[in-house]
Formats: structure tokens, C-alpha cells, sequence
């Protein structure tokens, strides 16, 4: 253990030691757009192995910058994975731990004033800032609210619910209700909200771009989250394949009829915009100033098999296990990444916060961090290792799960119940568990779980009633 304190802090060291790489003054600060899908598995895209459906601008990002082989969500629900992304603090320390709810006095926990957020300290670089697609961390209309938390524009879906449905009456631009009269959410009919996101995000970047004024857009996409419905246009490439037939039901979610060829549809979808994206960046001269990052905010949840969403990994959304948590990641820069390259730090969402201030020339305005910027190992240059990655996650009867990692172990425990470990380098499957074997390790990581995170009212390590 002190072999490795000490090569943290040696690293640290070099590290602090270094200046900023990312860009010098008197030049223009580099662009940055975080790109999010949503309930996408890391084996949904094609860098990552899947050959059902086509990503081929997600696979041209892979193949242009990095590839980030170990990369994990802050949760493995949308709601407290986002606050992780948001505050730089993972599920021990961020303000928000639950999806809506699933807190102890059962009633939605949003962001406080005194939360900083990563468009804040974008903002105090002089960057400008927009949010596209789902917020979902506004279920009060009030500290929580997208323009409250550091974005100078946002346009989508202000609340959890509200993104369940994609033909909706209404979305929000900034505090302002857009209706859509025409649209039918019960019949999937009207204007498609992943659409209506997609060319917000573009107009925000084409007259940012035009304003000569480094931004911050975060382009939360809906897809490929239930429920399952995309315009017929996108569907059309999967037909006629012979594929199994999923019959998919309308209920609290207007699924169309064929799940499958609506699922790859979905991702595909996503796909095309995102190159839309990419494509505005080299048009418009600016791809070679611009980080973009690609990844999703937690494990699968429609795939049953067909599809293979959740890759070599056990579990999907909703567990701790790798296929709940670790997620695909690219990221490209042109100049300054380079191509065809992978890094296997291990890293997670806590660590956007850091990383966009490295890039903007900052450093971040709070010491509470639990994010380590990963700018150097998407540079390819030596990187600071975290000491430990920590995840909760407390919804539904069985009451809450934590996880930890510590270099290639990882600890699994459920409430309760005798503590689970795995060796990620040698069962990255997580099929055997090697707590029997190794019961000095167990010790250890149970003694770092104990003090990983801060006790809040909100979130307490006990069974919650059912919702």
C-alpha cells in the first residue's frame, strides 16, 4: 500500500509540474462538446465490437482520436450519473444519488446553489455554454433548473419523466415552454424531440462558431432509452434482415410494434447527427480547436441478447457490475489526440470536470473534487492514476449496492450480505469471485468503501420503501 501512495503522489507530481497542453495565451481556447447517449451499452456501437448495427461517425471518432478501454458512468441510472458528470464527485459526494424518488423521504433531490457545476467553471474561462437534449436534473423548477447551474442556453427536457416520450406536448428552451400541439405522444406522431435536440445543439455550435467565442456544449441525446420509437426513415436499413422479431407493448412507454429494427434505428439515428456534428466542426475550420467526447451515461437496458449491448460484461443498467457502470468512450482532437490510439486508465465521469478545466487553462475553483483530469491519457502522455473509483446505488427492494475499484480489483456489496470481489484483468466478466482467496484485499477495500463516502439524509445505506 505505501509502493503505491507513493507512485500516486509521484505522479501527482508530475502531473502539477506540467503546464496545460491544450492551448497557450493569445490563442483560441479550445472548443469542447460532450456528446451523451443515453441507456446505450458498451457493446451498442461498432469500436466496441457490435456488428448488427451501424455507428459509422461513432466509429470514425474512435478511429481519429482515442479509444478509452476503461471508462465508467458516475451510476448505473441517468439521474445521479449526470450529477457525477455535472459536480466532479462520484455517488459518495455529489449532490444528487437517486433518480427521482429514490431518496430517503422519497421526494427528488436536485442541484443547491453551492453546487459547482462544469458549465460554471467553463464560464469563468469565458466560454459559452449551451445544453441540449436531457437535463434531467430539474424536478422542482427552481436551484436545479439548467440556467441556475451555469448553462447560458438549454433546450430539451428540464426533468426525468418528462424524457420518456418522443413525440412530447411540450419541451423547454431556457425557462420558456415550446408546445408541440400537433404532436401525438400515444401515437408516436408530430416532430421526433431526438430531431428537434439535434439541430438546436447545431445551431448553438454554428453561432458560437461565428461569435469567435470558445463554448461548451453538452449534447445529452435521449437515445437509445425507452421508449422504443424512431421515424420510419431509420428503420428502414435494418429491415428485410431476417432478424428475430421482438413484439414490443404500449403502455407507460408508446413502444412501436417491432422492438429490434426500432432499437438499431434508434442508435443509428444518433449516429447520423452526431456526424452532422463533426461534419459543421471541419466545415466550419474549427475540428482542429475542438475536443469532442463520445460516451453513454449507463449500461443497456432493452437488449435481451440479440444485440449483445453490454458486451463482455455481466449485468446491464441498474446493476454495479462492469455492465451496469463501464461504458464505450471516444474522444477526438485533432492535433492534439492522436488517432488510431487507446488508453486503458481507468477513469470515470467525476473526471470530466477537470479535464474541461485542463483543457480551458484553468484549474478547478473547489478542492473537493474526486475527479483527476484524464487530458493526458487522451494525449497519450502519462497519467495520474486514480487511488480508488467508488460507485451506490440504492433503488428497488433489495436494498442499496456499492462498488469499488483499486487498480484491477474491484468489490461488489450488496446490503447486507457477504462482500464479492473480482480481478478485472484476469474476469473482466466478473464470474468468479475471489473473495475466499483473497481475504486481505477484501479487508482493505472494505476499510476504503467505509470512508469513500459522506453520510447525507438524503441517501442513507438502508432498504428503501418501493416506489
Amino acid at each position: 500500500m505505501k509502493l503505491f501512495v507513493g507512485t500516486v503522489l509521484t505522479l501527482a507530481l508530475l502531473t502539477a509540474s506540467r503546464t496545460p497542453p491544450s492551448w497557450q495565451p493569445g490563442t483560441s481556447k479550445p472548443n469542447i462538446i460532450y456528446i451523451l447517449a443515453d441507456d446505450l451499452g458498451y457493446g451498442d456501437v461498432g469500436f466496441t465490437g457490435q456488428t448488427k448495427i451501424k455507428t459509422p461517425n461513432i466509429d470514425a471518432m474512435a478511429r481519429e482520436g482515442v479509444i478509452m478501454t476503461q471508462h465508467y458512468s458516475g451510476a448505473p441510472v441517468c439521474g445521479p450519473s449526470r450529477s457525477c458528470l455535472l459536480t466532479g464527485k462520484h455517488t459518495g459526494h455529489t449532490r444528487v444519488r437517486g433518480n427521482p424518488g429514490w431518496s430517503s423521504s422519497g421526494q427528488p433531490v436536485v442541484l443547491l446553489p453551492e453546487d459547482v457545476t462544469v458549465a460554471e467553471e467553463l464560464k469563468r474561462a469565458g466560454y459559452r455554454t449551451g445544453v441540449f437534449g436531457k437535463w434531467g436534473m430539474d424536478e422542482s423548477g427552481t436551484t436545479g433548473q439548467a440556467n441556475a447551474q451555469g448553462f447560458d442556453e438549454f433546450f430539451g427536457y428540464k426533468g426525468h419523466g418528462e424524457a420518456h416520450h418522443y413525440y412530447p406536448k411540450h419541451l423547454w428552451r431556457n425557462h420558456e415552454k415550446i408546445e408541440y400541439p400537433t404532436n401525438v405522444p400515444e401515437e408516436t406522431k408530430g416532430q421526433y424531440s431526438h430531431d428537434l435536440v439535434a439541430n438546436e445543439a447545431l445551431n448553438f455550435i454554428k453561432t458560437a462558431i461565428g461569435q469567435k467565442k470558445p463554448f461548451f456544449a453538452y449534447v445529452a441525446f435521449t437515445t437509445p432509452h425507452y421508449e422504443l420509437t424512431v421515424p420510419a426513415d431509420s428503420k428502414k436499413p435494418y429491415e428485410n434482415l431476417g432478424w428475430e422479431k421482438r413484439p414490443m407493448k404500449k403502455a407507460h412507454y408508446y413502444n412501436d410494434e417491432e422492438g429490434n429494427v426500432t432499437y438499431a434505428g434508434m442508435v443509428s439515428r444518433m449516429d447520423g447527427d452526431i456526424g452532422r456534428i463533426n461534419k459543421l466542426l471541419k466545415d466550419m475550420g474549427v475540428d482542429r480547436n475542438t475536443l469532442v467526447i463520445f460516451t453513454s451515461d449507463n449500461g443497456p437496458e432493452y437488449d435481451t441478447g440479440f444485440f449483445n449491448s453490454n458486451g463482455p460484461f455481466r449485468g446491464k443498467k441498474r446493476d454495479v457490475y462492469e455492465g451496469g457502470i463501464h461504458e464505450p468512450f471516444a474522444a477526438k482532437w485533432p492535433g492534439t489526440i492522436p488517432a488510431g490510439t487507446k488508453s486503458n486508465h481507468p477513469s470515470a465521469f467525476w473526471d470530466f470536470l477537470p479535464t474541461a478545466c485542463a483543457v480551458a487553462g484553468i484549474k478547478p475553483s473547489t478542492a473537493d473534487l474526486d475527479g483527476i483530469s484524464y487530458l493526458n491519457a487522451l494525449r497519450g502522455k502519462q497519467q495520474q492514476p486514480h487511488p480508488y473509483l467508488y460507485w451506490e446505488f440504492n433503488e428497488g427492494p433489495n436494498g442499496p449496492k456499492q462498488a469499488i475499484r483499486q487498480g484491477d480489483w474491484k468489490l461488489v456489496k450488496f446490503f447486507e450480505k457477504p462482500a464479492e470481489l473480482y480481478n478485472l484483468a484476469k474476469d473482466p466478466g466478473e464470474e468468479t469471485n475471489a473473495a475466499a482467496q483473497n481475504g486481505p484485499k477484501v479487508t482493505e477495500l472494505q476499510g476504503i468503501m467505509a470512508t469513500a463516502r459522506s453520510n447525507d439524509p438524503n441517501y442513507e445505506l438502508v432498504k428503501l420503501k418501493e416506489k
